[in-house]
């Protein structure tokens, strides 16, 4: 891709978010039924290639058992709310409750209150206890902390997340925290990121990770891009971890899956999001406008309650309906924003991919958005 000259000697490449893209009708089209919208990774199958984003908003362990008995998978933050408190749900209430001006300081003090090894513990036995399929997340930093916690709880997918995870974390203080070490001490899946360039794709794969995380201060709470300047165009990022894996599939024979993280709201970007790469996306705000999402109608991310640097804002929703009519409908909305699988389904159906495999090879022209 050619660069930009930004001024005398600097330099900088033209990104595309996915509004600016379209997605080319190929010579036939399907029935909507005949449309697989299945994806697996490691020994499991999920119905819809969708991933709840690990935010207390989102995803409660009541929440998570709802996902996943609807095809998706609800990631539980195990950094949030449920392992600080017994019962969280008087402060989720009192979050969505808060005034503009003092929202970021309770939040602050709320998310102060120390993580209890005992609560992680059974939060994933109570999401495992279902039947669904149990995922959580966790931060670099705090991985090594809650490692034996996690292995003793049985959980079935781990997603190790921060706003950008690199493979080896440099620090004066002590040893490097090497990622590989950790994700293979486990015997389950594990996804890693964000991440949002060819070259750090490539150094997360290299941790035997079986997914990794693209997006950058592209999610809807997000203010990292104002607050630190650091941010990526989700269509380029993906496209550009695709090619990462298509490297490292050639080296190693091992495929990764890629989950676009941020910036997806109908089933149209999905299936955008699908065609320039990604197995799989992870949603936040689309779920937290659902009726029955834990944050009543409001959203936030953990970095909303970081002590010294907060990075996400505190959103309300126009909630448009049950996490069933998000994501399954049926909708009574014009505008994509419910039932999104019937959205990815009928935009595969249009241009004449039978899957989610097929949907990748898809033909895309650069559209912009009329401002």
């Amino acid at each position: 891709m050619a660069e930009i000259e930004i001024g005398m000697g600097k330099t900088g490449r033209r990104a595309y978010g996915l509004d600016d893209l379209a997605l080319v009708p190929s010579r036939r089209t399907r029935d909507p039924e005949d449309i697989d919208l299945r994806w697996e990774i490691d020994a499991f199958t999920f119905d819809l290639p969708i991933m709840a984003a690990a935010m207390d908003s989102v995803v409660s362990p009541a929440s998570a058992v709802t996902l996943g008995n609807l095809g998706a998978v609800g990631v539980l933050a195990l950094e949030g709310l449920w392992t600080r408190y017994e019962d969280p749900t008087s402060m989720i209430t009192e979050i969505a409750r808060l005034g503009d001006d003092t929202s970021i300081a309770r939040m602050q003090a709320l998310y102060s209150e120390p993580i209890k090894p005992e609560l992680i513990r059974d939060r994933i036995k109570e999401i495992r206890a279902s039947g669904v399929v149990s995922c959580a997340a966790i931060t670099p930093q705090r991985l090594p902390t809650y490692a034996d916690t996690l292995l003793a709880a049985e959980l079935d997918l781990l997603v190790i997340q921060g706003t950008v995870v690199s493979a080896e974390h440099v620090t004066k203080d002590g040893d490097p925290l090497n990622l590989k070490t950790f994700v293979r001490r486990f015997d389950i899946p594990v996804i890693v990121g964000g991440c949002a360039s060819y070259q750090s794709a490539r150094h997360l794969m290299r941790t035997g990770a079986a997914g990794i995380l693209v997006g950058v201060g592209a999610g809807a709470t997000s203010t990292t891009r104002t607050v630190i300047g650091v941010g990526s165009a989700q269509a380029t990022a993906i496209a550009d971890a695709r090619s990462a894996r298509l490297r490292h599939l050639d080296e190693t024979g091992v495929y990764v899956h890629l989950i676009a993280d941020g910036g997806i709201t109908t089933g149209g970007d999905i299936a955008k999001a699908v065609a320039c790469g990604a197995d799989a996306v992870m949603l936040g705000a689309p779920l937290a406008a659902a009726t029955d999402a834990p944050g009543g109608g409001w959203h936030w991310g953990l970095n909303s309650g970081h002590a010294d640097l907060p990075r996400s804002a505190r959103v309300q929703m126009d909630q448009v309906g049950t996490l069933e009519e998000v994501l399954v409908g049926p909708a009574h909305r014009s505008d994509g924003r419910t039932n999104l699988a019937g959205g990815l389904r009928r935009a595969m159906a249009t241009c004449g991919h039978p899957n989610l495999k097929e949907l990748q090879r898809a033909d895309l022209t650069v559209t912009p958005v009329a401002p």
